[in-house]
């Protein structure tokens, strides 16, 4: 009976390797959504023609997103040897050098940081490096073009569709004890 009321433990390592596959899992099985939103949104004069190929942009903004919230759910060190072992298996992964994904994961979080503020709103700094990454200002009608801004109609549909891509740590640590 103590067994129900208990968590079960689960090593750094383990929930890394699971938050890596669970991404990878979610961005694989979601792509295509996200293509057909954006190829078809109407505040675009001309189709982007993003492919399902073409998911590797996104996969790097949903990870670096995710990887904002590490603090809210984890000390300084704690998540400092989390998002280490993140990094470490996403390397994997992507067969690349940890200190090349590194520096990647760095300047993609940068990146987003640059093109959001002065906001610090995740949701947001997703859908603008999305709108930046992607280069969707190119079709966008010339209002929106000139300005080099999203069209606002846009980035609240992106947004309602990037909530589907953050990691619910809350419901994670319901059920697991990070050890």
């Amino acid at each position: 009976m103590l067994t129900l009321f208990t968590k079960k433990k689960l090593t750094k390592d383990k929930v890394a390797n699971v938050f890596v596959n669970s991404i990878i899992d979610v961005v694989d099985e979601g792509w295509a959504d996200v293509c057909e939103l954006i190829n078809f949104d109407p505040s675009f004069v001309e189709s982007p023609g993003i492919t399902r190929e073409d998911s590797d942009r996104f996969l790097m903004v949903v990870f670096c997103a995710n990887l904002k919230f590490l603090p809210k759910y984890f000390g300084r060190e704690d998540e400092s040897e989390l998002k280490f072992k993140i990094i470490e298996k996403l390397s994997i992964a992507f067969a690349m050098d940890e200190e090349k994904l590194y520096k990647y994961v760095k300047d993609y979080d940068g990146f987003m940081t640059r093109v959001n503020h002065p906001s610090k709103n995740v949701l947001y700094s997703m859908s603008k490096t999305v709108y930046h990454k992607y280069k969707l200002n190119n079709y966008q009608e010339d209002y929106f073009k000139g300005m080099n801004a999203p069209n606002p109609l846009l980035l609240k549909r992106l947004d309602e569709v990037m909530e589907n891509f953050i990691w619910d740590w809350d419901a994670f640590l319901d059920k697991y004890k990070v050890a």
